[in-house]
């Protein structure tokens, strides 16, 4: 092909590739009408409604966070446990091999801890700022460790530790025994960030770290001295508890749920509904800590029926429990978590487009990119992601899905890399994995397939019966009669899932419960009676 031919090609495919991307951004421009089910332009901008859902029942906390109603995402913890991620545990070595350059440390849970010799710049790599050299510890057996965890176990693996102990803060993270100063990416301005940074390295010892976060740009000099020293006194009460600790005690806990959200939220909040009264005096208490959200904003939720069912979320919340997943223009995907890593398929489903296969594979794949980055947030989940988009032949158009997966998964709070897609079409990314998944509160291993499927967890079917049962009472009825599944009833009194509302809001109703040994798991019936004798099986028990 003469040269001068090969130049008008790539000039006619540049200039393709740039109409395609003007026409990606045009798209990015587009609001849906839910009213009138139909894409169009929006001339205005409109404001996003953030608002947070606190609740807690059965020994768990759940909170919820919405935009425009819609969920973004959600955090799961156990009052009795809480989260082990951040934890500090004084450990010992049990044995070290060589070979994998790490170290394997009792800390006192079900599995020994993994603990890289070899911790260097990748743990702070999601910060800018000057890092030092690769640490390498030398660790014999029996050798006692004060150890913090980054990683939460999972499945047969044990929880993965550093000695890099870290203290987060609302302005700063503090690294007592780690030479480094960063600072958050999302600070973009120069000065600003020139000078948090002089400001944090005045505040650091020889040998010590700070990174500087998001929330510090509108912080005052005081309050972030004020945090410095605070964080610094919490790591000297570390150091005087772990001095006569037995191994395996946790020496420093993570925050509960509440204080690690209102902590680490950027304000902009339009509203802070709680669901529980206790709980709702702690955040209550949180938010008057605060300077930027207003604790008129705080409201206890207060309705006969229960709060998630009251504002739309209870069906939202279900939804994530499904491996299929709608798209807006009838598409859909396919969300597959395994032990190594979550696969993603994308389908078009009943999307047919307006032109051709080429720009409805398009279209779709644009789409998906959008609620993949979503879906990844709100289910927490880490790790290694595998895309399979529908096969695209256009380049444009696979450069300009892989741009907008990039775009979204930017606006994510936590870590991700993306990697370009291939010419099968499969893109691939990591996220940084902060907390335990979804799936692990609102799913257990299916007894009936030996294990390679999933019902509805225990916990979750609780959250879902005890919902119902409130908008029972609320339709003016005295008496619920529950069926359900024999084992989950037993689950129910055992667990004492329902004991605190027994005591408490619910009070005086009667609430009785008819296990069934041939219904499903998933299976109940719920209705109310307000009989004055109520017919009931031989089988039926009261509520406690």
């Amino acid at each position: 092909m003469p040269p001068s031919r090969r130049g008008i090609i790539r000039a006619r495919s540049r200039l393709f590739y740039l109409k395609i991307k003007k026409t990606l951004e045009k798209c990015r421009g587009l609001c849906y009408n839910r009213r009138e089910k139909h894409f169009g332009e929006a001339n205005v901008k409109k404001e996003c409604k953030k608002e947070w859902f606190f609740d807690r029942f059965c020994g768990t906390q759940l909170v919820v966070y919405t935009e425009d109603r819609r969920i973004v995402e959600v955090g799961v913890e156990s009052d009795r446990g809480g989260d082990l991620l951040g934890n500090i545990y004084k450990g010992r070595v049990m044995n070290v091999v060589p070979g994998m350059q790490a170290a394997f440390v009792n800390c006192g849970m079900e599995r020994n801890c993994y603990l890289p010799l070899d911790e260097g710049p990748v743990q702070l790599n999601s910060y800018d700022g000057a890092v030092g050299s690769a640490v390498r510890r030398t660790l014999k057996e029996g050798d006692e460790v004060l150890v913090q965890v980054e990683k939460l176990p999972r499945g047969s693996k044990g929880a993965k530790v550093t000695c890099g102990l870290s203290f987060v803060g609302k302005t700063l993270i503090y690294l007592p025994n780690t030479d480094f100063l960063g600072i958050s990416r999302k600070i973009t301005d120069p000065a600003i960030r020139e000078a948090l940074l002089k400001e944090a390295d005045k505040l650091r010892d020889s040998g010590q770290g700070f990174i500087v976060r998001t929330a510090a740009e509108n912080a005052t000099k005081r309050h972030i001295k004020t945090e410095s020293e605070y964080l610094k006194r919490i790591y000297r009460s570390v150091l005087e508890a772990a001095r006569t600790a037995p191994v395996g005690t946790a020496v420093y806990r993570e925050w509960a749920l509440p204080v690690k959200v209102m902590r680490d939220s950027l304000g902009g909040v339009s509203g802070i509904y709680v669901g529980d009264r206790e709980l709702y005096e702690r955040v209550l208490h949180l938010a008057r800590m605060r300077s930027d959200i207003d604790e008129k904003k705080v409201v206890l939720h207060t309705g006969e029926r229960s709060m998630f069912s009251d504002f739309g979320l209870s069906e939202q919340v279900y939804e994530l429990s499904n491996t299929h997943v709608p798209l807006e223009n009838g598409g859909y995907l396919v969300i597959d978590v395994t032990e190594a890593m979550t696969v993603i398929d994308v389908n078009t489903g009943k999307y047919t487009g307006d032109t051709d296969l080429e720009n409805t594979v398009f279209h779709t794949n644009l789409q998906a990119a959008r609620e993949i980055a979503r879906q990844v947030r709100l289910r927490n989940i880490g790790g290694i992601v595998a895309v399979d988009f529908i096969d695209m032949a256009d380049e444009a158009h696979r450069a300009a899905v892989d741009e907008e997966l990039a775009r979204v998964l930017s606006e994510d709070r936590s870590k991700c890399r993306t990697s370009p897609m291939n010419e099968l079409c499969v893109a691939l990314f990591t996220r940084k994995r902060t907390n335990n998944e979804l799936k692990s509160f609102m799913l257990k291993p299916c007894p009936h397939c030996t294990r390679e499927g999933y019902v509805l967890s225990d916990l979750y079917m609780a959250m879902r019966i005890r919902s119902e049962i409130i908008d029972t009472f609320a339709k003016g009825y005295r008496s619920v009669i529950l069926e359900l599944n024999h084992e989950l009833m037993e689950r129910i009194f055992s667990e004492g899932y329902f004991k605190k509302d027994v005591e408490g809001g619910w009070r005086g109703r009667r609430i009785y419960l008819v296990g069934h040994r041939t219904f499903h798991e998933e299976k109940y019936t719920v209705r109310g009676d307000n009989s004055p004798v109520l017919t009931l099986p031989d089988t039926a028990r009261l509520l406690y």
